[in-house]
């Protein structure tokens, strides 16, 4: 049952210069996945891209099954520049099209931001021979063959192969009555506590702001240091055999998030668009994680419950927002309080706004072991305080483009 799909190991990132880049990785990536990146390319209608690092200068097109490498940027329809580091993480998976314009280390010099995001299926076709998404490609069948159930809400009582097949098929799990409603009104107890004591640019939260420009804390993080409450739950079994469902000995990240999602939110990180949480990058190091939300005070369609597509962590799709290649039809989780949702870290999912009454959830979730031989290195990109700046992140994506056609929606 495993969804282990790691392809790459975090010990072998380095430093790769321009040259090594131009004269060795594309053209080995072109001769061995050429093909199926240009059908890719060829099937988005994707322009011809041109990147400037330094004092460097190329362009990536396709024609039929083919990609070339040509110098200059005068034949691009899309022209990126970024720093060569900026290129050496991209290049490995470290960051994505979508990372790069949130940490501000690329600019949109010729395009648009939306031609940059539409290329990255193509990249990772092109680099980790990920094959992109095509309508058909993805089929859900139950352990004896037959259509599956994507409706099914589980629980402990469950067979745990079912459980763990229906995780690997659709990307996502929904578990009934996990915790009681008084064990869930104290940790909601906790979030507002550390709601109330937030202030703006304090590291330690996200905000959001209403219509009237009014600013509120909405995300509490590192929830899981400051609330002994949800510490004693996530570290009882009745969370922790989540962690052993696909047998890939998934281990608990001993971190946590607190969020409410109040009403009338119009602007930041507070009712989260389609996203994967390895959309800025790193696919090919982490999934699948595993991210847990346990429901506080539940989520209807009037509260704002969970979206997720099921089976899109097995497709190579764009992110953020619906790839308008895609076929595969969304699903709304509506959650009783002490619930949880699960979702592979590949699986595409979304926050709808509440529209009647605010919610609260806490995340979590588990993550693989290390591969043998493999450490974490200094990730300056994912830090916690690289997590706290993203509260601002609307602000520097639209900043990342430098031409008249802006952020187009």
């Amino acid at each position: 049952m495993s969804i282990d799909h790691r392809t790459r190991r975090l010990i072998d990132i380095r430093p790769l210069s321009v040259t090594e880049v131009l004269d060795t990785i594309l053209p080995e990536a072109i001769a061995s996945h050429g093909d199926l990146a240009a059908r890719g390319i060829a099937q988005r209608a994707l322009p011809a891209i041109g990147f400037s690092v330094g004092d460097a200068e190329w362009t990536l097109c396709s024609s039929g099954n083919r990609i070339e490498v040509a110098p200059g940027i005068g034949r691009a329809e899309l022209i990126i520049s970024m720093s060569e580091g900026a290129l050496s993480d991209f290049v490995q998976d470290y960051q994505s099209t979508m990372g790069l314009a949130m940490t501000s280390r690329v600019r949109v010099e010729r395009g648009t931001m939306d031609d940059w995001i539409g290329w990255e299926p193509a990249f990772r076709a092109l680099l980790d021979g990920r094959k992109t998404f095509e309508p058909g490609d993805v089929q859900f069948l139950d352990l004896d063959g037959g259509p599956l159930d994507l409706d099914r809400v589980f629980t402990p009582e469950d067979e745990l192969p079912e459980i763990a097949h229906f995780l690997r098929e659709a990307g996502f799990l929904h578990l009934r009555g996990i915790f009681d409603p008084d064990e869930m009104e104290g940790v909601g107890d906790d979030i507002d506590h550390h709601i109330a004591r937030a202030k703006p640019d304090d590291g330690d939260s996200w905000w959001a702001e209403d219509a009237d420009g009014n600013a509120q804390a909405v995300r509490v993080l590192n929830f899981f240091e400051k609330s002994e409450r949800l510490r004693s739950l996530v570290g009882s079994d009745r969370y922790q055999w989540l962690g052993g469902l696909t047998g890939d000995g998934h281990q608990h990240r001993l971190s946590a998030e607190g969020l409410v999602k109040p009403l009338g939110i119009v602007k930041g990180l507070s009712d989260l668009p389609w996203h994967k949480d390895c959309g800025q990058g790193r696919h090919s190091y982490h999934c699948n994680a595993l991210t847990c939300g346990i429901s506080i005070t539940g989520a209807d369609r009037v509260s704002g419950a969970l979206g997720v597509v099921p089976g899109s962590h097995r497709a190579n799709v764009r992110v953020p927002g619906r790839d308008p290649m895609m076929d595969l039809k969304s699903r709304m989780l509506e959650t009783q309080t002490g619930d949880i949702t699960v979702h592979c870290s590949d699986t595409l999912h979304r926050a709808h706004p509440p529209t009647e009454r605010p919610r609260k959830v806490v995340y979590s979730g588990f993550e693989l072991p290390l591969l043998p031989g493999d450490e974490k290195p200094d990730q300056p990109h994912y830090s916690r305080e690289a997590r706290a700046e993203l509260s601002n992140v609307e602000d520097r994506i639209a900043a990342t483009v430098t031409s008249i056609d802006r952020l187009r929606k």
